[in-house]
């Protein structure tokens, strides 16, 4: 029964480890989807606040207009450059046969 003792005492030792390797795998595991989602919502935060998203109609010559409150809310003015990126969300259908 001694033989079997070392045994038990053997295999307690084993499966302690394992749970504290689980536990400092899961600590790191949820720091790393902690410093994800921080991240995530910074980024986002910073594509808010630098831009404006709004909704345009193409005029004709494919010109389109800032609204005059996000123009003011980024202090943009005549000559400005400004990167535009695109993304249909409806398309005119043609209403002639063709």
């Amino acid at each position: 029964m001694s033989d079997n003792a070392g045994g038990d005492e053997s295999f307690k030792r084993a499966v302690e480890k394992g749970a504290e390797a689980q536990r400092d795998f899961v600590k790191s595991y949820s720091a790393v989807q902690q410093d994800a989602i921080h991240n995530f919502f910074s980024t986002l935060q910073g594509l808010t606040y630098y831009n404006a998203m709004f909704k345009t109609t193409v005029q004709s010559g494919g010109r389109i207009s800032i609204p005059e409150a996000e123009r003011q809310a980024l202090n943009i003015g005549d000559g400005d450059l400004v990167q535009v990126i695109i993304i249909p969300i409806h398309r005119r259908k043609d209403t002639e046969p063709g």
